[in-house]
C-alpha cells in the first residue's frame, strides 16, 4: 500500500534459513547496516538519487525467479522436498504496481486510495501456506489479499467496511477464480461487509480456527496516494485519495492515531479466534510524518500485537523499489515526489520511500481446550465457547447501538 513517504531504509542483508524457524527476529537489528558509499551518478529528478550500492550477488540471492515460485505453488512443495530459503528482504517491486495488477483486477480497483502490492501478498501466501489452506484479511479493500490467495490455489475470506469496495473485491475475485491454479472456478472465497472490530460477529463459525494466514494492513488516515489529472488553467487536481466519507467516524481511517491503534489491537485479538494454532499474521506497515515528526507506526503495531496475545516472530522488509544492478530504483508517485521536494525546500532532507516493514506474528501452538470447530482436525482444537460468547456480546453491543440511534 503506497502512502506518505519517509526516509529511505538502511541496507538490510539477507537472512537465510528455514522460514518458520528463522528470519529477522523483531528484537534484533543487527542486519540493518548504515548506508555505505552512494553511486557517483546523480539522478536528475528530485528524490531519484541512488541509495546504497548493493552487491549483485546479494540481489541474485534475494530475487527468486518467477518459475521457481510457480513450481512450488503447482506442487504444493519444492521438487527436492525442501522449503524455499527464507530472507528478511522481499524483492516485491521488480515490476511496477500497475504491471502487477494488469489484467488481474477490474478498472474500478484503481480508485482505491491505498492498495497493497500484489507481490507482497504472493510472497507471504507462498511462504506461509500450502494450497487449499485459508487466507484471511479483515480489512480487504479491493481484495488484493483474497485475489492473490485464490490465484495461488488457496481459499480466502475477507471483511471490508465500505460497501463499494465489497462489490469491487467480489468482482476481482471473479477474475481471480478464472486465473487460479488449476482453473478452479468454484474455489471458496467470500467477502463480508462490516467493521473488522466486530469480526467475531461478522464471520460465521465455519471459519473458527481455520485460517493459516492473515495478510493485512491498517489504514493510515490521510497518508494515502491517489490519482491526478491536469486541466488547462486548473493545474494538478488530486482525486481518489480519501477513504470514503471523512465524517464517518466508524471508519478506522478517520478516528485519529491513538484510537486507530486501540481499534487495530481489538482486531488482532479477534483474529486469534479464526487462526489455526501456529497460524501467521503478516502486517505491512510503515512510518509516516506529522509536522516533520516521524511516527514509528511499525513499533507501535508490534506493541499492539503483543497486547493482543500474539507472538512476534519476524520483522521483514518488503521492497517498494526495484533492485537494480547496483542501486534501489524508487517508484515514487507524483505526490510522493512533490512531498519530498517541498520537504527538502523546507530543510528536511527526506528521500523517496523504498520499502515497508512486514511484521509477522503467530498464534500459540496450542489454543485453550474446547470443542472442535466444524471442519477442524483433532489437532486444531479451538475454544468455540469463547467464540460464541464474543459473538453474543458483539451482537448485544450492535443492537444497543441501533436502539440508541433510533432513540
Amino acid at each position: 500500500m503506497n502512502r506518505t513517504p519517509n526516509p529511505a531504509p538502511n541496507g538490510a542483508l539477507a537472512h537465510p534459513g528455514l522460514h518458520r524457524q528463522e528470519g529477522t527476529p523483531v528484537t534484533h537489528d543487527a542486519t540493518h547496516q548504515p548506508a555505505t558509499e552512494p553511486s557517483a551518478t546523480t539522478a536528475a529528478a528530485v528524490g531519484d538519487e541512488p541509495t546504497q550500492r548493493i552487491p549483485r550477488a546479494l540481489i541474485a540471492a534475494l530475487d527468486t525467479p518467477p518459475t521457481a515460485v510457480d513450481n512450488s505453488v503447482d506442487s504444493g512443495e519444492r521438487k527436492d522436498g525442501a522449503e524455499p530459503p527464507a530472507v528478511s528482504v522481499w524483492t516485491t517491486a521488480q515490476t511496477s504496481p500497475a504491471a502487477q495488477r494488469k489484467n488481474k483486477y477490474t478498472p474500478e480497483s484503481t480508485a482505491h486510495p491505498a492498495k497493497m502490492l500484489p507481490e507482497v501478498v504472493r510472497h507471504a501466501v507462498t511462504h506461509y501456506t500450502r494450497p487449499g489452506e485459508l487466507v484471511l484479511d479483515p480489512m480487504c479493500g479491493i481484495g488484493t489479499t483474497l485475489v492473490e490467495a485464490v490465484r495461488l490455489g488457496r481459499r480466502a475470506v475477507g471483511v471490508e467496511y465500505e460497501p463499494h469496495w465489497v462489490e469491487v473485491a467480489n468482482a476481482n475475485l471473479d477474475v481471480a477464480r478464472e486465473q487460479s491454479v488449476g482453473g478452479d472456478k468454484g474455489i471458496d472465497a467470500r467477502v463480508f461487509h462490516g467493521d473488522a472490530r466486530q469480526l467475531v460477529t461478522l464471520l460465521p463459525p465455519e471459519y473458527v480456527g481455520q485460517a493459516a494466514l492473515v495478510v493485512t494492513s491498517p489504514p493510515y488516515g490521510p497518508s494515502t496516494h491517489g490519482q491526478v489529472s491536469v486541466a488547462p488553467g486548473e493545474g494538478v487536481q488530486k482525486y481518489h485519495h480519501l477513504y470514503g466519507n471523512t465524517l464517518d467516524r466508524g471508519n478506522l481511517a478517520n478516528i485519529g492515531h491513538h484510537r486507530l491503534l486501540a481499534g487495530f489491537t481489538r482486531i488482532l485479538a479477534a483474529l486469534r479466534t479464526f487462526l489455526k494454532p501456529g497460524g501467521h499474521i503478516a502486517i505491512t506497515i510503515r512510518p509516516w510524518r506529522e509536522h516533520a515528526e516521524l511516527i514509528d507506526l511499525p513499533s507501535q503495531i508490534l506493541a499492539c500485537g503483543r497486547t493482543a496475545g500474539l507472538i512476534p516472530v519476524e520483522r521483514n522488509v518488503a521492497l517498494l523499489a526495484r533492485a537494480a544492478e547496483t542501486d534501489l530504483v524508487a517508484r515514487g508517485s507524483f505526490f510522493q515526489r512533490d512531498f519530498i521536494r517541498k520537504q527538502r525546500e523546507a530543510g528536511l532532507p527526506l528521500h523517496l520511500i523504498a520499502h515497508e516493514d512486514v511484521l509477522v506474528f503467530r498464534t500459540g501452538l496450542r489454543e485453550s481446550v474446547g470443542s472442535s470447530a466444524p471442519g477442524t482436525s483433532a489437532g486444531d482444537v479451538v475454544d468455540l465457547a469463547r467464540y460464541r460468547s464474543r459473538r453474543s456480546a458483539g451482537a448485544a453491543r450492535s443492537s444497543a447501538g441501533e436502539r440508541g440511534q433510533a432513540a
